[in-house]
């Protein structure tokens, strides 16, 4: 009989997102008549700018002529949102990033749990806690070691060094799910201790886009010194409502390298681009041309819109929270509200008493890992209308429970 990869089931059966998923089908079966507002998931309710639905209407019409048509994408994208993306993201920021150290690809999770495929089983990983549950589920179905490193109140979600040294270290910021940043000084502390240790930085900076503050990183690569120790996924899912379109892109400086257990030194951009041509066929030309446009005048005009709008719906959630006594963080350069439970409730009680007393829907922050366990995230990536009202069911529902 074929033999599974046992360190599958050292993970969880369940997860995350598809245990909410599953608990909210079961109250809806239950109670059809019963009106369900979500502010769990981070999926995009407003529409794609109009820009960027022009371009792809624009590139489906070139797939009807022979002469236009395209089939299989570039590996690591056309050169038209690779140049984009370089002039617009980096060098208009005044950050040295080359054409061919950026990766076009169908999203940041994929590449942030592919990006292990380059990477030697017996690496030593650190990664903060709580955290995007796909940092710590692929290495667990790798088999590599894993530190946690706590972020909490007491630390302000700065993360300490690890313990033990570490190969790999994953940080994500603005943060998922906690909302925190770290400042561009707090951050040169982390790239200097991978110079040290030569380790390997795998900066999430999928939420840069909505930074709003002084002094907060976009980049990595703003940082001194990260070229010889950082990769970068990006993500045009929350930017600009790709989620689901999917395309997202990773930068792997050709200053980066690894050995191999013989001691021989190879360039990790050589490597990911051998694995991307082996596995990957390219991003669809169609989303490419609707991902060039998000880079157009009128595109990033629309795209910092429906961002401010977001955003806006961050505060209202976050006052709310705040009027009622609990204490929360992000909200402010990132589109979730991290708050601690009422009366110490664990997060799944919370998830439950929301859901069934007053049918509004968010993420226990147990699911991101222990750190997160007596926490909550609620998500900004709702309509206005259903905003308000969850709110104020919340607020209904507190004020009972206090009562």
């Amino acid at each position: 009989m074929v033999k599974i990869n046992e360190h599958y089931t050292e993970i969880g059966n369940n997860y995350l997102f598809a245990e909410v998923a599953k608990r909210v089908r079961e109250f809806k079966a239950n109670y059809p008549e019963k009106q369900v507002i979500s502010l769990g998931i981070g999926d995009i309710t407003q529409a794609i700018a109009p820009a960027v639905i022009e371009a792809i209407h624009k590139a489906t019409d070139e797939m009807s002529d022979a002469k236009t048509l395209r089939g299989y994408a570039p590996d690591a994208g056309y050169d038209f949102l690779v140049n984009a993306i370089l002039k617009h993201e980096f060098q208009d920021r005044g950050i040295h990033i080359e054409a061919d150290e950026i990766f076009v690809s169908d999203g940041a999770k994929s590449d942030t749990g592919n990006i292990g495929d380059i990477l030697g089983q017996d690496n030593q990983i650190a990664i903060t806690d709580p955290a995007y549950p796909v940092y710590v589920d692929t290495n667990l179905m790798s088999g590599r070691n894993i530190e946690l490193l706590p972020c909490t109140p007491d630390n302000h979600f700065v993360p300490p060094f690890p313990k033990k040294t570490a190969d790999v270290i994953y940080l994500c910021y603005p943060n998922n799910p906690t909302g925190t940043v770290l400042t561009k000084d707090q951050l040169k502390l982390w790239v200097d201790y991978a110079i040290e240790h030569q380790s390997l930085i795998l900066f999430d900076a999928a939420y840069e886009a909505f930074v709003s503050q002084e002094n907060i990183p976009h980049s990595i690569f703003e940082i001194e010194g990260a070229r010889q120790v950082a990769i970068e996924f990006r993500s045009f899912s929350k930017t600009a409502g790709f989620t689901g379109l999917r395309c997202g892109y990773t930068i792997v400086p050709k200053d980066l390298f690894a050995k191999t257990s013989k001691g021989e030194k190879l360039s990790l951009n050589a490597l990911w681009k051998r694995r991307q041509s082996t596995k990957f066929n390219g991003t669809a030309y169609i989303i490419q041309r609707g991902a060039e446009a998000v880079f157009t005048p009128e595109g990033q005009t629309q795209t910092k819109e429906t961002i401010a709008y977001y955003m806006q719906n961050a505060k209202i959630i976050k006052e709310a929270l705040e009027s009622l006594g609990l204490s929360c963080y992000g909200g402010v350069n990132a589109p979730y509200i991290w708050c601690q439970t009422p009366d110490k409730m664990t997060s799944w009680e919370f998830f439950d008493l929301l859901l069934n007393k007053v049918q509004v829907v968010g993420t226990p922050g147990s699911g991101f890992g222990a750190s997160g366990e007596g926490f909550f995230r609620f998500t900004a990536f709702g309509n206005r209308e259903a905003t308000l009202q969850a709110v104020e069911r919340i607020k209904t529902c507190l004020g009972t429970e206090n009562n």
